[in-house]
This record gives structure tokens, C-alpha cells and sequence, in this order.
């Protein structure tokens, strides 16, 4: 059969899911689907729910795009599924997966590899709500969330922590990470298998980069490049890539530091994300067209990049 008759390939998009990030992995996999339809391909769009499984053997598709965030999306288990039914998926496998989302023993794994990570502590959300587990500043967050859902900055001088923290609505998980404030300047790099895409600054329009900030229109500032000293942008793209590898990433990951410029002048690595937002006002996205590789093509370089197990 020439080329020009080969069948496309059949991919399915995941998106949605049942995480705290739903929405927001809907907007991501609607992106993408819509970019890999323009590059030819047969694209089904899948809301991942508990009959994932069963969905996806029914479709039988060749390659399974995971636009899905949070739990139960990009915390191991979905790739777990995948691994299971032998279908090539896009992003990092189970251990990286379930590693980054557990953002205090990933730190142990980015420590070792030589990365400076704020101190912190994993406590009871009842006990973060009702003392300060440390000396204010510091950030009281999930251990298991991304998209900074449910992030708390207690300034110095504050005379209690965070209430809601112990709010019978809360809904992402018993375990809060408590960690020291870092000061400075937000700065994200995006990695693209072996290679570190770029540096962006972001200057957030509210009080913080929190979820708003993310994905609100105008939420925030991306300064891209950086204007920070070339060997701070150095130092951020050389992190950003030695975590990629020494948390075992695949495909796409994004890395947030803050730079304490006025501080100890440290690049401290805040977390690493495996399944970046694929959003329009998303960085990873915003990076790759910096570097001259357009949406379509990104997608395309991911879905081709697919694998199992990863």
C-alpha cells in the first residue's frame, strides 16, 4: 500500500477525568484533539472515567493521548491501565507519574540528583489547619495536586493558618505539604524529550501564580525569554533537564522554580510537572513555539514519541 492510502492512525484523547483539574483537562484535550485532526489523524475524544478500560478497549485506538491532570490522570494510575492493555501512551510511565505527584518524595529523588527543594513537612490537614506546622512565611498545599489548587502562602506575622484547610468541602486528600516561602521570581522551563525548550518568567496578576493565575485570560505575565543573567537561564534549563532525567520522564514535562534574586541567589526547584497544561494560555505550549515548533507539530512529535510502557 503507497503512502498516500496508508490508513491514519486512530488516536484517543483523554481528557476530563475526575480530579480537581477536570475542567481544565478538558480545555487541554479539546486543544489537542482538534491540533492532531489537522495533522491527519483519526482522533476519538475520551472523558475518562471509571470504565476507562473498557472504553478504550472498545475503541482500540493505536495511540492514547493523555491530556489528563491531577488524580487519576497523571499520579500513575491511568498509566498503570494503559501499560496493562499494551496501548503506546503519550508523557512519563507509572513510577515517574506516581513519583511527581507525590511532591515531597519526589524532592527526595531531585535532592539526591543535586537540586535545591524548599524544607518541608507532610502533616494532617486538621493539624495544618489548626497549628502552624512551621514558622511563617511558608506554603501549605496538597501533596498530591498540580495546577496550584488549594495553595496557601501564610505571610510572616500571620496569627493562624489557613482555616480552610479544614473545611469539610475540601477535597484533595488528608495530607498537606507544608514548606518554606521561597521569595524571588517565578521562573518555568519546559523540557521536550532531551531537550530544555526555554525560560519564561511569570509575572502573575494576583496575589500569587495560583489557579487563576494559570488559566484565567490575562492572569498572568509570560516573559519569554526571561530577563534574568544567562547563567541564571542556564542554571534553570540545566535543573529543569536533570530532573526530567533523574525522575525518569518522558515526553513533555514542565519544571517551576523560583530564583531568590535579592536572597541566597539560589534556582530552587519547586515541583515538576509530567503532564503539563496544554491550554492556550499554557507554557509548555507557549515555549515550544519560542523554539519554532508550532502547536500541530508538538502534538505530533508527542503522539509519534508514544510508547509502552514508558
Amino acid at each position: 500500500m503507497s503512502a498516500a492510502h496508508t490508513p491514519a492512525k486512530k488516536i484517543a484523547v483523554l481528557m476530563g477525568g475526575l480530579s480537581a483539574e477536570r475542567d481544565v483537562s478538558l480545555v487541554s484535550g479539546a486543544a489537542c484533539a482538534k491540533a492532531l485532526r489537522a495533522c491527519g489523524y483519526e482522533v476519538v475524544e475520551v472523558d475518562a472515567g471509571r470504565d476507562l478500560a473498557q472504553r478504550l478497549a472498545e475503541i482500540d485506538p493505536d495511540i492514547v493521548f493523555n491530556a489528563l491532570h491531577g488524580m487519576w490522570g497523571e499520579d500513575g494510575r491511568v498509566q498503570g491501565i494503559l501499560d496493562h492493555l499494551g496501548k503506546p501512551y503519550t508523557h512519563s510511565g507509572v513510577l515517574a507519574s506516581a513519583l511527581a505527584m507525590d511532591k515531597q518524595r519526589a524532592k527526595i529523588v531531585l535532592r539526591a540528583a543535586g537540586i535545591a527543594c524548599p524544607e518541608g513537612l507532610l502533616v494532617n490537614r486538621f493539624e495544618a489547619a489548626q497549628n502552624h506546622a512551621m514558622t511563617p512565611p511558608y506554603v501549605a498545599k496538597p501533596n498530591a495536586e498540580g495546577s496550584s489548587v488549594g495553595v496557601f502562602i501564610v505571610k510572616e506575622g500571620a496569627n493562624r493558618p489557613p482555616a480552610e484547610l479544614g473545611s469539610t468541602e475540601w477535597q484533595m486528600g488528608e495530607e498537606i505539604l507544608v514548606e518554606r516561602y521561597i521569595p524571588g521570581r517565578e521562573l518555568t522551563v519546559a523540557v521536550l524529550g532531551d531537550r530544555a525548550l526555554g525560560v519564561t518568567e511569570i509575572i502573575p496578576r494576583t496575589a500569587f501564580y495560583d489557579y487563576e493565575a494559570k488559566y484565567a485570560p490575562g492572569g498572568s505575565v509570560h516573559v519569554l525569554p526571561a530577563e534574568v543573567p544567562e547563567e541564571i537561564a542556564e542554571k534553570a534549563k540545566n535543573l529543569a533537564l536533570l530532573a526530567h532525567k533523574a525522575m525518569g520522564c518522558q515526553g513533555l514535562s514542565r519544571s517551576d522554580f523560583r530564583w531568590d534574586e535579592g536572597g541566597d541567589n539560589e534556582v530552587w526547584l519547586l515541583e515538576i510537572n509530567t503532564q503539563p497544561g496544554m491550554t492556550p494560555t499554557s507554557l509548555a505550549p507557549e515555549q515550544a513555539a519560542w523554539s519554532g515548533i508550532s502547536f500541530e507539530d508538538l502534538v505530533r512529535w508527542m503522539a509519534e514519541d508514544a510508547s509502552c510502557p514508558r
